[in-house]
């Protein structure tokens, strides 16, 4: 799985500047998939529904507010424990498992080391990566980006009081008004307080969020970022190589393509497109070295191997110089956009020698939670039947038995708002998208929300259209040009339909713990965890391997 990866990055979706022969290869050998799905356009959310086949909101891992990810790895919210990934089900059944990269969704509870919320207790037997995400304050040189408005709100609080101090403390030597010192030190030690409070709580986030972990242990605080790629890379090789002679499951989960795009120097200055370019095709390095590895101990004809992004790209991840987030082809919008196709629409690919067709197109509605079901079915696993799965066992429609998803219906969410609905009408052949609320981009004109850096779902930043924007996707993908009653004669009959499937849908959902509201990523000392003596976290267990380094 690739992070903030877009459709029209990889040279098999229509790329034709960036070079990604190992991906390439891997469609080739497999089936492509055009009409891929997440089921949110954030990290968080996106990967949650990923590992349970469920929709995030009915997890708990959509969010009403902002942030709509986990923003600290001392936060409290994160996977709930009742929740089953396909990574239990597979251990279960005698699978070895193994998560290598990043995992975003969550570690403590109630205390540093309860890990509620960590791999290992969801499945993973093997665990090597980062509890969080990278950040920009993983890369000491680069401008933060946690938090931002309320650390400017912090500072301009800061300096009002340093001003109020400044002014009693002027007046006091100039006789222009009467104060008492003991009020002056008591502000300016206030003052001092406050700064030394909030900016702890930001200022070391290299420390506390950009940290590697061993399954439990700590190896690197901070992350070596020049080392990170050949790490994982290493450890998905070490993770195949030792587990070869039994059934596994790895979960590769790329740190990139997501800011700051870290890239080892081996790949800096190589693509056309900047860092960005450098990024994705360090990535396509990192898959063949996996793939090789699959290959050199025989097993490509029995692995069933899939590739793809968590949501679209980054569109207003951008410097002066750069543009640092990915491209969504065709598509409208991009990642934090729950509605437009760019933040969703994501590539997918399919490879199982023998028993999928090699270099195939499958142009039908596959949504990202669907790897749950199908892989249980492989596994010959039973999906638990207390609790509602919204992803399908794709398998019949990958081999080509079946010509035909199983989804009638796609239900789009920005957090826990609903923007639009799909619904893939089979005897036809359409595929109708109606948006409830869509983005107000900015500037006007602009196809993304570049002066707030990411698109909100609700307030004053949306627009809430009724009659909702309706579009045929398979006679306007990028959805260029809404339909109309006008223009389209079944418009009424299709969003009478849309209206009836989204009530049923919502009689389907119960409320549950909000795990990405205001309190749960929040960042708590008491959850942080530390190698080393908090709050001066520091260690590097990892610099005696380097010489291993693939």
């Amino acid at each position: 799985m690739a992070d903030d990866l877009g459709y029209g990055d990889l040279g098999c979706f229509g790329n034709d500047t960036i070079r990604t022969p190992n991906i390439d290869q891997l469609a080739r050998e497999g089936v492509r998939l055009t009409q891929h799905i997440a089921a949110a356009s954030l990290c968080t959310p996106s990967r949650a529904a990923f590992l349970t086949g469920r929709y995030p909101i009915r997890s708990g891992m959509a969010s009403r507010t902002v942030p709509r990810v986990i923003i600290r790895t001392g936060a409290s919210g994160g996977l709930p424990t009742n929740e089953t990934t396909f990574a239990k089900l597979l251990q279960q059944q005698g699978y070895i498992t193994g998560l290598i990269g990043k995992w975003h969704l969550g570690v403590n509870c109630e205390s540093h080391d309860d890990y509620c919320h960590h791999p290992l207790n969801h499945g993973f037997d093997y665990f090597y990566g980062m509890p969080f995400t990278l950040v920009n304050e993983c890369q000491p040189d680069k401008n933060p980006e946690i938090s931002v408005n309320l650390r400017a709100t912090h500072w301009f609080y800061t300096q009002m009081v340093a001003l109020l101090a400044f002014t009693l403390l002027l007046g006091k030597l100039t006789g222009f008004f009467t104060v008492k010192w003991k009020s002056i030190i008591v502000i300016l030690l206030c003052g001092i307080l406050y700064f030394i409070t909030w900016f702890a709580i930001y200022g070391f986030s290299r420390y506390w969020d950009c940290i590697m972990l061993r399954d439990h242990t700590i190896t690197e605080q901070p992350i070596n970022l020049e080392h990170a790629a050949s790490r994982i890379t290493k450890e998905a090789v070490s993770f195949i190589k030792r587990n070869k002679q039994r059934s596994f499951l790895l979960f590769v989960s790329f740190l990139h393509v997501h800011t700051p795009c870290y890239t080892t120097k081996k790949f800096q200055g190589k693509s056309k497109h900047g860092l960005y370019g450098d990024n994705v095709e360090e990535m396509d390095w990192m898959v063949g070295k996996i793939l090789a590895a699959i290959d050199e101990e025989s097993l490509r004809s029995s692995t069933f191997t899939y590739f793809a992004s968590d949501h679209g790209g980054f569109l207003e991840a951008r410097t002066e110089e750069a543009q640092l987030g990915g491209w969504n082809g065709i598509y409208k919008g991009g990642k934090g956009m729950g509605g437009w196709e760019g933040g969703i629409r994501v590539p997918g690919i399919v490879r199982w020698p023998g028993m999928v067709p090699a270099n195939t197109v499958l142009d039908e509605p596959i949504s990202l939670m669907d790897i749950y079901p199908t892989v249980a079915h492989l596994a010959g696993a039973s999906v638990p039947q207390d609790r509602i799965i919204d992803g399908k066992n794709q398998i019949a429609l990958l081999q080509g038995t079946e010509q035909h998803s199983e989804h009638k219906y796609l239900f789009h969410y920005c957090g826990s708002y609903l923007h639009a609905v799909r619904w893939y009408q089979k005897e036809s052949g359409a595929v109708w998208k109606a948006h409830y609320v869509t983005p107000k981009f900015e500037p006007l004109g602009a196809g993304g929300c570049y002066e707030a850096g990411l698109c909100p779902c609700f307030g004053k930043g949306v627009t809430h259209h009724n009659p909702p924007l309706l579009f045929d996707l398979s006679r306007d993908p990028s959805e260029a040009t809404p339909l109309s009653p006008t223009s389209e004669p079944l418009f009424k009959m299709v969003l009478s339909h849309m209206e009836w499937a989204v009530e049923e849908h919502w009689k389907t959902l119960t409320i549950v713990p909000e795990q990405l509201d205001g309190y749960n990523v929040m960042w708590k000392p008491w959850l942080q965890p530390c190698c080393g003596t908090f709050p001066l976290c520091w260690c590097d267990e990892e610099s005696s391997n380097d010489s291993i380094i693939i």
